[in-house]
């Protein structure tokens, strides 16, 4: 990103992010949501032999079959798309090559899928990393030897990439030794679909948002806001996957384990919603703080107004943490109708807010969408969680929530009328959480003694 940035501007960056976009809301209209489901079925039958064999065959078809459609039906419509996306079709051909994406991408996904559902999480960290690096480098070359035409190929190399590495795992695994069973294979695939709708419509849901809102941005702003708009969107969805990304991967087929006993779900949920704000907390308010060094360090100094779009989505940061353990709790007890409803809340707050407040407020509006958007959906993910299963979050949650909302806000308030004192306090209260956090960790998981054991290792 870093090179793009500097090689391209925020035009190149904003043009990356439409592409992106538009690939990942295809991939996901054609998935259908399972990959999301298979993962949960090959966890129910990870015991029995037939059964897992029967739903892998189940999801790799799926994908394959899935992905070969998504790819003809968006080649088919590219000069639609690009018209609605970009307000011309100049860039129809790219939009129809992101239908080769759309394969790359599904065929990926059940790769990982895979891993996931099979709880291969070392297996499953080293094809993130392996895939990004090489990704990375590949995009970089593919860059500096194409300039602007190469920003479609660098996005098709991701899934490429994450093709190779994780079948180079997959292959690991043992092979399904039962006979092909069509029938059953026809079985698996209508009840991972029926599981797969709800993941695919709120999915959806969400990427048609982020497609509207950019194509609003670069309507009435131009290609350089979209670009400003994509480098915080990037660094506010990076930064805090490695706390949600790991939540999704063991949290959820564990939570599903236990959805019908209900003190213990309330336990689980607790203890992951107050794990994710020990770990990202430290990183939140400093990136509250610092927000225009990252965003000259990752980008460029021309992303300058980036910054202040990023200090308001990392404040909506805070409420996506806690909210996202709540909504797992809908997904494992199955409640795919009432997900929608709720994820259906955050699209239409923030949408509604872009909408009514990108003329008067220009890109900043952005921001103060995301984090309104995510009050929103906090407030009836909770309201909804506590009428299916009592449920109410710890005192000791609630305490971070707000320490975390009012030091941030005032950190934001204060970068712009003392724009010296807001490193001060930002800085502060980062230092003073992280010894927090680190008290706290150590209390509930023993963290000196893990490092212990590891720095004798």
């Amino acid at each position: 990103m870093k090179f793009l940035a500097v090689l391209l501007g925020p035009a190149g960056v904003g043009l990356m992010g439409l592409y992106q976009n538009i690939m990942g809301m295809a991939a996901t209209l054609a998935g259908c949501g399972i990959g999301n489901s298979g993962v949960r079925q090959l966890a129910a039958s990870a015991d029995e032999a037939t059964t897992l064999a029967i739903v892998r065959r189940t999801l790799w078809l799926s994908n394959l079959i899935l992905g070969l459609a998504g790819m003809i039906v968006l080649w088919l419509l590219r000069e639609p798309v690009a018209q609605w996306v970009f307000g011309d079709v100049a860039h129809a051909r790219d939009v129809g090559w992101l239908g080769l994406g759309v394969l790359l991408m599904l065929v990926a996904g059940s790769q990982t899928a895979l891993l996931q559902g099979l709880r291969r999480i070392g297996d499953l960290a080293r094809v993130k990393i392996i895939s990004a690096f090489f990704g990375a480098l590949v995009g970089i070359l593919l860059l500096y030897w194409l300039g602007v035409a190469g920003v479609l190929w660098f996005v098709l190399t991701v899934p490429l990439v994450s093709i190779v590495v994780a079948s180079c795992y997959a292959a690991r695994l043992p092979k399904p030794r039962t006979p092909h069973d069509w029938v059953a294979i026809s079985q698996q695939w209508q009840a991972m679909l029926k599981l797969g709708i709800p993941f695919m419509t709120a999915s959806l849901l969400t990427l048609a948002t982020q497609l509207v809102t950019r194509s609003i941005i670069l309507r009435e702003l131009g290609l350089d806001a979209s670009g400003y708009f994509q480098a915080a969107w990037a660094i506010s969805m990076t930064y805090i996957g490695f706390v949600l990304g790991a939540m999704g991967t063991d949290y959820y087929p564990r939570l599903t384990a236990i959805i019908k006993d209900h003190p213990q779900v309330w336990k689980l949920v607790n203890e992951q919603t107050e794990m994710a704000l020990l770990l990202a907390g430290p990183i939140l308010l400093a990136m509250i703080t610092l927000a225009p060094w990252v965003i000259h360090l990752l980008y460029a100094a021309s992303f300058e107004p980036a910054s202040e779009v990023l200090r308001w989505q990392v404040l909506g940061d805070i409420l996506k943490i806690a909210s996202w353990p709540i909504g797992f709790i809908l997904l494992a007890m199955g409640r795919g109708g009432v997900y929608i409803g709720t994820q259906f809340t955050w699209n239409a707050a923030y949408l509604a807010t872009i909408t009514f407040g990108i003329q008067k407020w220009g890109l900043v509006i952005a921001g103060i969408g995301f984090w309104i958007a995510y009050l929103v959906l906090f407030s009836v993910g909770a309201f909804v969680a506590s009428r299916l299963i009592g449920y109410k979050p710890d005192r000791r949650n609630w305490q971070q929530i707000l320490a975390l909302l009012v030091v941030g806000g005032l950190i934001l308030i204060l970068a712009e009328l003392a724009p010296a004192w807001s490193y001060v306090v930002g800085i502060l209260a980062t230092v003073g959480v992280s010894f927090y956090s680190l008290r706290r960790l150590d209390e509930l998981i023993d963290a000196r003694g893990w490092i212990r054991k590891r720095w004798s290792l």
